[in-house]
């Protein structure tokens, strides 16, 4: 079933990325304690839909399974939970505030 865009931008926005228009995409990179992090997605202009195959590109970009990417989106999966699957993963690190 395939997510609307506004429901996915709305989601990254209150879990820490931060949106940067360039060309034909729009660019979400994730931010921790107000620092641009390496986790980062896209989604193209004009789109309405993200289907599934999309979907899954995405959870990949930012890290998480599909079933994590749904609950990222439909909101049982925090901004907290989010950080701290990044920083089990490995993903993510902080040190004294700041990302390493």
């Amino acid at each position: 079933m395939p997510l609307k865009v506004r429901d996915v931008e709305s989601a990254l926005k209150r879990k820490g990325f931060v949106e940067s228009s360039q060309r034909d995409h729009k660019y979400f990179f994730f931010h921790i304690n107000g620092k641009k992090s390496n986790i980062y997605t896209k989604i193209s202009h004009g789109e309405t839909e993200i289907h599934e195959k999309n979907c899954s590109s995405m959870a990949k970009q930012i890290k998480l399974s599909n079933p994590d990417f749904r609950k990222f989106v439909e909101c049982p999966l925090t901004k907290e939970q989010y950080l701290d699957k990044l920083i089990e993963a490995k993903h993510v690190s902080i040190v004294q505030g700041s990302i390493a």
